[in-house]
């Protein structure tokens, strides 16, 4: 059981930037397909970024329009996603999700369905 902690979330004024992390409990983390996803109140959790366990090969939801960058770093064994720009619309809590199958397509990492393992959240709200 791979267990996922996020840390790096809090209040920021629109326009700002915040560095979320995600560390895993298993090694290596370069054997884990990683994800980020959000759920702003009243809203169904949604896709955010992912990267991929082999190539690295990173994708990203629509909204995010080269705000944000997920990357990993496997000496630290842990996911980072970068967020800049940030809008009032990105309050949200933030999740880091992980699964140690490899996958490669969009449609495969942009779904929940992929993800066995979650961290708790971090919350992160965006002030106007």
């Amino acid at each position: 059981q791979v267990q996922l902690v996020e840390s790096g979330g809090g209040l920021v004024q629109a326009g700002g930037s915040l560095r979320l992390s995600c560390s895993a409990s298993e090694r290596p983390i370069s054997r884990y397909t990683s994800g980020w996803f959000r759920q702003a109140p009243g809203k169904e959790r949604e896709f955010v970024a992912a990267i991929t366990s082999i190539s690295t090969t990173t994708y990203y939801a629509d909204f995010v329009q080269g705000r944000f960058t997920i990357s990993r770093d496997d000496d630290k064994n842990t996911v980072s996603l970068q967020m800049n720009s940030l809008k009032p619309e990105d309050t949200a809590v933030y999740y880091c999700a992980s699964d140690s199958r490899s996958y490669s397509t969009r449609p495969y990492l942009t779904s929940e369905k992929t993800y066995n393992y979650w961290g708790q959240g971090t919350q992160v709200t965006v002030s106007s």
